[in-house]
């Protein structure tokens, strides 16, 4: 094996990011070696490409970045025991120590000592990535590698659409990143009876489609309470998932929410947002989910059964590019117009 790499990583401070070449990663006893077969492109690598306010407080250069990802095991540490050579694999971004008081209360996606791929540590923007044992996943061997790479947002849609039960539910789902489209299909493949998707790019809104929703609602078209409620006979729906972190869609998702329903919190304002706790909250009884990261493993278990009945992810991802042409990806997810959902890189 080769001594060096090719890597996509923050170099130093400041917007953008460098393709260069590195050591291959030598690896713990605790620790595999994966041979990437495919990375994809996550929104938070967006903010550290921009370098943005949170990027510049968390973001510690130099970093090879990146936490989607698949790949085969060309190395296994010494302690290493359910993992072979040969092995084809994800890995959640969320490294948890599995000993802290959360971890042994049973919810190890969000350790009190969360280390995450890509922003804390080396992530797989890069030839090679070295992933601990406790963090992989074991694909099945068929599985295309852009779907396998794309498993940890998918996870966070599958988190936040079976947190309950979905089965015959209403839902309406606010949001038209990559995941939102996501849990439009997750909440089809489960049996969800009636999905409004409501988002603001109209190649996007094609993409819900595609993956299942019954009424779309353009943002700029207006009206989104009253078309909800209109079509649920003046009920709400049983279930909203607000995946923007925008005030008025917390809002209108809370209007459009039935009393006694289920609200999903995903997005991440970037100020702080305000919520009318009685008119919304306690009179209206209804049960709140804030959803991080990826129920381990559950929501994985979960992934590999809506595969193996069928269920495909691919209309998100919307573009394949060699990792060398990392900046197209990149160009592709700041453009106003928002063309591209999902981007799929091969080292």
């Amino acid at each position: 094996m080769a001594e060096k790499m090719r890597a996509v990583r923050k170099v130093r401070p400041g917007p953008g990011l460098e393709i260069t070449e590195i050591d291959i990663p030598r690896i713990k006893p605790n620790e595999v070696l994966v041979k990437v077969r495919a990375t994809s492109i996550c929104g938070t690598d967006v903010h550290i490409y921009k370098w943005d306010a949170w990027s510049q407080s968390r973001i510690k250069p130099p970093i090879t970045i990146g936490h989607e990802f698949c790949g085969d095991v060309v190395e296994v540490g010494s302690e290493v025991r359910s993992l072979k050579v040969g092995d084809f694999i994800s890995a959640d971004s969320h490294i948890f120590d599995g000993t802290c008081h959360v971890c042994r209360n049973g919810q190890p996606h969000i350790c009190q000592n969360l280390v995450i791929f890509g922003v804390d540590t080396n992530g797989s923007y890069a030839e090679y990535v070295a992933v601990p044992e406790t963090s992989a996943w074991k694909n099945d061997p068929d599985l295309d590698p852009a779907i396998g790479s794309i498993q940890d947002p998918l996870g966070n849609a599958v988190y936040a659409v079976l947190c309950e039960p979905i089965t015959g539910k209403s839902v309406a789902i606010f949001g038209d990143g990559p995941i939102g489209l996501f849990a439009i299909g997750v909440a089809r493949a489960s049996g969800a009876s009636r999905i409004y998707h409501i988002g603001k790019y109209p190649a996007r809104i094609a993409i819900g489609k595609q993956m299942g929703t019954d009424v779309a609602i353009n943002v700029a078209d207006g009206g989104v309470v009253e078309r909800i409620m209109d079509d649920t006979h003046g009920l709400g729906v049983d279930v909203a998932i607000e995946m923007t972190g925008n005030q008025t869609a917390v809002d209108e998702s809370l209007a459009v929410l039935r009393k006694g329903g289920r609200w999903v919190a995903f997005g991440i304002p970037s100020q702080p947002i305000t919520i009318d706790l009685n008119k919304s909250v306690i009179f209206k009884g209804i049960t709140i989910y804030g959803i991080n990261g990826r129920q381990l493993w559950q929501s994985w278990m979960q992934m590999q059964g809506l595969f193996r009945a069928g269920f495909d992810p691919s209309p998100v991802i919307t573009h394949r590019i060699k990792l060398d042409e990392f900046q197209k990806g990149f160009d592709l997810m700041t453009a106003a117009d928002r063309q591209a959902a999902k981007i799929v890189m091969y080292p």
